[in-house]
């Protein structure tokens, strides 16, 4: 680095990243420069393989900051943003970034400002990393191929093809090595590739669409599965081609399947009214189109009898969405949610926890209370398999709205609604089963069976709840900051 006092106001810096997606790289030297009061336009960022050129003889040395130089003043949401704009292609992201960052020392709030041209295009290269991550998760395919590391050994090996838009390859490696921990396999792209043996990350150079397998047994199965689920009365050609771009569809063995599906899907549905098995319109696209829909819902029995659908509140861009089985007597009467004793006891272990009930959507997986009358009382039931797999329609609508990066699934309903299977909250509890679409799920206990306990038996299934809430909180604090 250059000693501070050696430092000349006309010099021009070429910054030289060691990575594409070098975002602690960046940080370090961006910090030093702002220190130093280097302004944007005396620093040139230069990506592996660039060009240097822009300053002709600029300074590859960093300046070292001065022993009073400021604190550098940045806001959460500017470091949000930062980290997935850092893994854009766009050769300027790194210059964007350090003016943001140079222009936040004298306006702690440049962030709030909307039509700001700068906060515009960082939200822009934050949107599109994110998307790209989504389309790595959702259409990665793997092929099983036998493991060369032991001849003979007959061991498989699962290897994927994909071609990102942004440099996202490294930082998605985790959601696979948490998602196929136990399995041995690599993911070829044209940046550079991924390998996992079951214990150990290593990264590999760029590859070629041929180094991949073009197919395995296995993809026969898949096939005739994705047929089968295929519904035509859900079928939207455009959003399905926004969600899915055929540029995956090589990848994807039922991609082959999607001309003929969908050239057919007029006659299916016909077929399937006519049949009578025609279960629902096209999923809302709003919270509001939801709550209209739920209270007109009769699709199970629980909808025919004398109650009030209850509708999910929260915010509709909650980073945590936390989902219980089914409305109570209360919460039938009010229209709202988790406002009875269980309501009540939930709000005390979030306070606890650090959870600010305000800043989550909550929710049911059933959207009616189900009951049976005693006199003048309406004693509470709990939902069947039948019923709540009837109703996953509604919460996975909310879900596909807001879009939460974790849910919280209280009690084995809530977890069958969101997995589409029974599990055994005592297995299930304390960690995190990571979704489709990269979200998270965390499953608990209902606080209504806290409610049914006491003596000790309440004050360990008590421990236990807050260790969950804890987990949750954390977990949450940790996707903020990434």
């Amino acid at each position: 680095m250059i000693p501070a006092q050696r430092i000349r106001a006309d010099t021009r810096y070429v910054i030289q990243l060691p990575e594409p997606d070098d975002f602690g790289f960046w940080r370090e030297r961006a910090r030093a420069l702002v220190q130093c009061d280097v302004p944007p336009d005396r620093i040139a960022w230069v990506e592996p393989g660039g060009s240097g050129d822009l300053f002709g003889r600029g300074d590859l040395r960093v300046p070292s900051p001065p022993a009073d130089a400021p604190q550098i003043r940045v806001s959460r949401r500017f470091l949000q943003l930062a980290k997935n704009a850092a893994l854009h292609s766009d050769p300027e992201r790194f210059a964007l970034l350090y003016r943001l960052l140079w222009r936040h020392q004298a306006n702690g709030r440049v962030m709030e400002d909307k039509a700001d041209n700068d906060v515009r295009r960082l939200e822009d290269l934050d949107r599109s990393v994110r998307r790209d991550s989504h389309k790595m998760h959702a259409f990665v395919r793997f092929r099983v191929v036998e493991d060369e590391g032991v001849e003979g050994s007959g061991d498989e090996h699962y290897v994927a093809w994909f071609e990102p838009d942004h440099h996202i390859v490294r930082a998605n490696a985790g959601f696979f090595v948490r998602r196929f921990a136990n399995m041995k396999w690599s993911i070829l792209t044209p940046r550079l590739s991924l390998h996992w043996d079951g214990e150990t990350m290593r990264e590999g150079p760029a590859a070629e669409r041929g180094d991949a397998p073009s197919g395995d047994p296995a993809e026969d199965l898949w096939r005739k599965y994705y047929a089968s689920i295929f519904n035509p009365a859900r079928l939207k050609v455009g959003a399905m081609l926004k969600e899915m771009p055929r540029k995956y569809w090589k990848n994807m063995p039922e991609a082959a399947l999607i001309p003929e599906l969908v050239a057919g899907a007029q006659q299916r549905e016909s077929t399937m009214v006519d049949a009578g098995t025609l279960e629902f319109e096209e999923r809302p696209e709003t919270l509001a189109a939801i709550d209209k829909a739920i209270h007109a819902c009769r699709k199970c029995p629980i909808g025919e009898l004398d109650n009030h659908a209850v509708m999910g509140e929260g915010p509709q861009d909650a980073a945590l969405m936390i989902v219980g089985e089914q409305p109570g007597d209360q919460e039938d009467q009010s229209g709202r949610p988790f406002i009875g004793p269980a309501g009540q006891l939930l709000d005390v272990h979030l306070e606890r926890a650090g959870i600010d009930r305000g800043k989550a959507y909550v929710t049911n997986t059933v959207k009616h209370f189900k009951y049976v009358q005693r006199g003048k009382r309406r004693l509470h039931q709990s939902p069947n398999a039948k019923e709540i797999d009837t109703c996953r329609w509604w919460v996975e609508s909310e879900r596909a709205i807001v879009q939460p990066k974790l849910l919280l699934a209280m009690g084995a309903s809530a977890a069958r609604g969101m997995l589409g299977k029974t599990v055994s909250i005592t297995k299930a509890r304390g960690t995190p089963q990571m979704l489709e679409d990269g979200s998270e799920l965390w499953i608990t206990a209902h606080p209504s069976y806290l409610l049914r306990l006491d003596g000790e038996a309440r004050e360990k299934q008590e421990r236990l709840f807050d260790a969950d809430l804890a987990a949750v909180a954390q977990r949450l604090a940790e996707m903020a900051d990434s």
